[in-house]
């Protein structure tokens, strides 16, 4: 696997970091995961703004600019043989010693990863996971190196691949998945948690949003009980690398899947904004 790391090119074998990167010391880092189509990366610029205002609320600096890590996703994919990738840009603290000291980060450790993208699951089943969705440690949830509680929540799951595990959040609403935001239909509407309820505010989850109000559906944000989600007719998650993903059932209860009107309406237009 090439990697990409503070302007030079590396295999993954010989990619490090230094022990002393607060990213590694005290989780300061923040991330963005994304995919191309015909090496295109898909909403970049929504997802290099959510990662901007991690940065600014924690005094980052981000020394590469849009275009620059255009050129980077382009020559990754160049060495991969032009294959379309999963990539990871991830930001942390850099090199600044043991302690607390550091006001500012002026010279962060800048890496993007790039992976093959694996197989396109046409259905999961989920489950309610035993471990709670942990608040936001400010105000909103960032998608930062703060993972303990989703790798929690992945050891109750047996294959993450075929199962996604549902968070409950402490006052018991639905919040989101290990990986995902959750959807699900109702008498032909749309419901999903409100950031409110501590998710975090994913890119396809605001993009699915956007085309549910395109193709005129009515989409609700709130804070619901697990049983308002088992009374749905479709439940369906979305992800930056897989896009939509029909449930076929949560534990006992069953969804229609990938036959849902809804699922495969949403589908339908979200493939035809990624081949524009």
């Amino acid at each position: 696997m090439w990697c990409w790391k503070d302007g030079e090119y590396i295999v993954q074998s010989e990619l490090t970091i230094s022990p002393f990167d607060h990213g590694y010391l005290y989780g300061i880092g923040f991330f963005e995961t994304f995919r191309t189509y015909d090496g295109v990366p898909f909403l970049l610029d929504e997802h290099l703004l959510r990662l901007q205002n991690a940065l600014d609320h924690y005094h980052m600096t981000m020394p590469y600019s849009k275009d620059e890590l255009v050129e980077v996703i382009t020559e990754l994919t160049k060495r991969s043989d032009n294959r379309d990738g999963y990539f990871r840009l991830n930001v942390s603290g850099g090199n600044e010693g043991l302690g607390l000291q550091a006001k500012i980060y002026a010279n962060p450790t800048v890496i993007l990863f790039r992976k093959e993208l694996s197989e396109t699951i046409a259905e999961k089943e989920a489950v309610w996971l035993e471990t709670v969705r942990s608040t936001p440690e400010q105000s909103k949830r960032f998608k930062s190196h703060h993972y303990a509680n989703n790798i929690q929540g992945r050891q109750e799951v047996e294959s993450l691949k075929e199962i996604e595990g549902f968070f409950l959040n402490e006052a018991g609403y639905v919040a989101e998945g290990i990986t995902s935001n959750i959807f699900w239909v109702k008498d032909g509407q749309l419901f999903t948690p409100a950031v409110s309820t501590g998710i975090l505010n994913g890119i396809t989850r605001q993009f699915v949003m956007k085309l549910a109000k395109e193709l005129n559906l009515s989409v609700e944000e709130g804070e619901f009980l697990p049983s308002e989600l088992q009374l749905a007719e479709e439940c369906f998650i979305t992800t930056s690398i897989q896009e939509i993903i029909p449930i076929s059932k949560i534990g006992e209860v069953n969804y229609v899947g990938a036959k849902g009107k809804v699922y495969q309406d949403l589908h339908t237009q979200y493939k035809n904004y990624r081949g524009r």
